[in-house]
């Protein structure tokens, strides 16, 4: 122990726990930088990759729902390595993609499944877990901020890649990259779900588990609210970097936007999980998805420059992955940690519903119309609707009977 409280390994799980997420969702970011040179070398429209990418998305949310599960029954440490080997080999073989099915397995089923295998649904339960539930929520916010600096530090170096090497050379160097993320698991190893024993509540099954959670009113709008966060965060990553070449700006303009976005949710994500532990955390979400309607509305009705890019990827920045302290820790507060993977990767089935929905759509609607404006305008209304969504959430603990 040392003067904060915490073994030596908690702390190791911790640095390798970030470590992990900056680079999974560092490599993940860096995809909306390779919708244009893919697109032109294979002369598809932003359709084809819009639809891999939205593929990957979706395989990300129903692959997580199941490795949540392995995780919380057989430990963290084969999911994640087992996800980091699918990580590794989509991304060299979308340098390989000359048609549309190989980029649709590569970059969209493979790599969604290797992210859902290395990403907050089994990390984050893990170091809550390690931490116990006076220190969750800085926990919890403390890996999204992770996270997000990986967007921060990875979008730039793999667009210098791209300069450097071309976009095939990328992708075979992000891929070698992306085989550390399994060094990264061992750590993981005690705070799996078959190794907690904090719960108050009496042993449930996983079906058991999942059967109350689809009882529950508060986890169900939870659920459903999740979605558009997905919308949002998967239509500006992807579409983001186009959009601002499309609008006149140099490609660097787009990489530096998804980098700015990454490093101000450092602080918001840090900021959203003390938060959060202060005020009901069902508080903290509707004022993310307000602020983030209010500034879409801004950013579309006001004239575009470099200044209100960055402005907009900044107040974006700050409420992007906010989401997830708040969130996950609703999760845990409703059914304690034991099958907080599960239930957490259940929640994140919808995020990535609404990932595919803004993903794909942008792709399509662009193709036929020449615009994203759409789907903007929708941002904003889906914005609104979360916050609605998320008014009658009671952040109280189910009440389970003992067994007779």
């Amino acid at each position: 122990m040392n003067r904060s409280g915490l073994a030596p390994s908690v702390w190791l799980l911790m640095t390798s726990a970030c470590l992990l997420l900056m680079l999974s969702f560092g490599f993940r970011s860096s995809y909306g930088l390779f919708v244009q040179p893919i697109s032109a070398a294979n002369e598809w429209g932003r359709d084809v990759i819009a639809l891999a990418l939205a593929i990957q998305n979706l395989a990300w949310g129903v692959v997580a729902v199941f490795a949540g599960g392995l995780a919380d029954r057989f430990g963290n440490v084969r999911v994640v390595v087992g996800g980091a080997l699918l990580y590794a080999g989509g991304l060299w073989l979308t340098a390989a993609s000359d048609t549309p099915l190989l980029l649709h397995t590569s970059a969209g089923l493979m790599v969604g499944a290797g992210i859902a295998g290395t990403a907050f649904g089994i990390v984050l339960p893990a170091m809550a877990r390690a931490v116990g539930p006076e220190r969750r929520q800085l926990a919890l916010g403390l890996g999204t901020a992770a996270g997000s600096m990986g967007q921060f530090v990875i979008a730039p170096v793999a667009q210098s890649l791209i300069g450097e090497f071309g976009w095939i050379g990328a992708l075979h160097i992000l891929a070698v990259a992306a085989l550390g993320i399994a060094l990264l698991a061992m750590p993981l190893a005690p705070y799996s779900g078959a190794h907690d024993q904090s719960s108050p509540h009496p042993p449930q099954s996983l079906s058991q588990a999942l059967i109350e959670a689809f009882g529950h009113r508060s986890y169900l709008l939870l659920t459903f609210g999740f979605f558009v966060c997905g919308f949002h965060v998967a239509f500006i990553t992807v579409h983001m970097p186009a959009f601002l070449v499309d609008a006149g700006f140099e490609p660097q303009v787009g990489a530096w936007s998804i980098a700015l976005i990454g490093l101000c949710n450092v602080v918001g994500a840090l900021l959203s999980g003390v938060v959060s532990n202060r005020i009901p955390k069902a508080q903290v979400l509707i004022f993310i998805y307000t602020g983030r309607a209010i500034a879409i509305t801004l950013f579309m009705l006001t004239p575009m420059t470099l200044g209100s890019v960055l402005l907009f990827s900044g107040v974006m920045g700050f409420l992007w992955l906010a989401t997830i302290p708040p969130t996950s820790g609703l999760v845990a507060v409703f059914f304690g940690t034991r099958y907080m993977a599960l239930l957490y990767g259940v929640v994140f089935l919808s995020h990535q519903l609404g990932s595919f929905s803004g993903v794909w759509l942008g792709g399509w609607l662009y193709e036929h119309h020449g615009s994203y404006d759409l789907l903007w305008w929708t941002g904003v209304a889906l914005g609104v609707a979360a916050a609605v969504i998320h008014l009658p959430i009671k952040e109280t603990p189910v009440t389970r009977l003992e067994p007779v």
